[in-house]
């Protein structure tokens, strides 16, 4: 009888888990800068932000990672992200930093207007004679403490 129980225990308890996974995986997309599909970065690669050089990635080369896609210029990325993923993916869920950090808004990037800071990758908005990005570095301390309390905050 005891066995019976723990075994009714245990599984409803890894229903709970399996739900409450999947809301969180939800919420999280819900937060990124994703196209109607789940692409992040409007496919361009994250890990080639870190070699200096943002490239359009390929379809024969996408992970989904808790609800977001990627898509990889070579397998050899696509193995790199998967080992750390909060490694490389953007901070903010890839909306624009400054806007995070001046107004707390999701405003859209321009993937090729970034910034590696400390390991991290941030992007910007860049159209209409509106580039974020040198607004950024002449405030980039305050700005980044700001965006970090923001993006916090619209996540709740």
């Amino acid at each position: 009888m005891k066995k019976l129980f723990l075994s009714i225990l245990i599984f409803i308890q890894s229903l709970v888990f399996a739900q409450t996974s999947t809301i969180e995986i939800t919420l999280r997309a819900k937060n990124f800068n994703i196209d109607k599909s789940g692409l992040a970065i409007q496919g361009y690669d994250p890990i080639n932000y870190f070699l200096g050089s943002p490239k359009m990635g390929s379809s024969s080369y996408s992970y989904k990672h808790n609800g977001v896609i990627y898509k990889f210029v070579s397998s050899k990325n696509l193995e790199l992200f998967k080992t750390s993923p909060s490694k490389f993916e953007p901070m903010y869920g890839g909306w624009c930093a400054y806007a995070m950090g001046a107004t707390g808004e999701k405003v859209e990037i321009d993937p090729e207007t970034f910034k590696v800071i400390d390991g991290k990758l941030f992007l910007f908005y860049n159209a209409f004679l509106n580039n974020t990005l040198p607004k950024w570095n002449k405030n980039e301390k305050n700005l980044n403490e700001k965006a970090n309390e923001n993006w916090v905050k619209t996540n709740k």
